[in-house]
């Protein structure tokens, strides 16, 4: 790759030198650039040091550039062409970012607490097209680290490796049972050890609640066979109103169903089930566009 040499004037000396040689003038020059006849001259002055070379001849009738500074003048004309183009598609690539935003969310977060952030970046930039991949965390985090998501959100009891982030919500999981349950009238807490020795109806392996689940409830490894495996939490609790058996589910997500009686909470002793919910982007990139504006929305909650 070529090294520019630092005799290399800046594209604003460029255009102040190609002023001088359009109106003949160090004073039309500076006008012409908005800034001071002094000015001018001192730029030119610190141009023709840099090249080693006189640039502009001042006579009686004004100022016009020597054979060099004329040279100059002309490689400097296709040198600006090229930074226009260059400035075009630049700014042609930023407005392709600005008009859209790829979103990857594991499913609790996108199910209820991406759209509300969303529809407020609609609201102040109505102009950007998002897409909202609802998926599990492993995936959420694969499409990071592809570039196919400009900004991922996810479950789980630590950051991802590859990836930056921040903490944008707290969640607690809850074991819940149908009103016909045992548990459902049990006096007494659950505890972590009889939760680990119990068929559940989980979330698949990669899932953040089932992570956080194996996570919480190590010290009891290996745990109990599961009773049913299902990829979304929505399946998980129409399993559960089916009477498969307990869940251990996002406090979100149940929320409803508490207060309406069709699920139980069941209180469990001895373990941690609060998670952080994070937003995360490649390591050493920083959010830029759409997706710095979503990362400030969910700064306010």
């Amino acid at each position: 790759m070529p090294v520019l040499s630092q005799r290399v004037p800046d594209l604003d000396s460029l255009e102040l030198l190609i002023a001088v040689a359009t109106t003949g003038s160090l004073g039309r020059a500076a006008a012409a650039r908005g800034i001071s006849q002094p000015a001018v001259s001192a730029r030119i002055q610190r141009m023709e040091r840099l090249v080693g070379l006189a640039l502009v001849e001042r006579t009686a009738r004004g100022s016009a550039l020597t054979p060099a500074g004329a040279l100059l003048a002309d490689w400097g004309r296709d040198v600006l062409s090229a930074a226009a183009v260059l400035d075009a598609g630049i700014t042609s690539l930023r407005s392709g970012r600005d008009r859209r935003l790829r979103v990857a969310a594991s499913l609790t977060v996108a199910e209820h607490l991406v759209p509300h952030w969303l529809v407020s970046l609609a609201t102040g930039h109505p102009e950007t097209a998002v897409s909202l991949d609802a998926v599990n965390t492993a995936e959420v985090v694969r499409q990071v680290l592809q570039g196919e998501a400009d900004l991922g959100f996810v479950e789980g009891p630590g950051m991802p490796a590859g990836v930056n982030g921040r903490i944008v919500a707290t969640d607690q999981l809850l074991v819940v049972v149908p009103p016909g349950h045992p548990w459902s009238k049990r006096p007494r807490p659950v505890t972590a050890a009889e939760l680990a020795a119990t068929r559940l109806v989980h979330r698949e392996p990669a899932s953040g609640t089932r992570n956080t689940l194996e996570n919480a409830l190590a010290a009891y490894a290996p745990l109990a066979t599961p009773l049913l495996e299902l990829s979304s939490t929505s399946a998980v609790r129409a399993a559960v109103y089916a009477g498969a058996g307990p869940a251990v589910i996002s406090s979100l997500a149940v929320r409803d169903d508490l207060s309406s009686g069709r699920l139980v909470q069941v209180d469990v002793e001895g373990v941690d089930l609060t998670r952080a919910l994070r937003v995360i982007w490649p390591a050493g990139q920083r959010p830029v566009g759409p997706a710095r504006d979503l990362l400030a929305i969910t700064r306010r909650g």
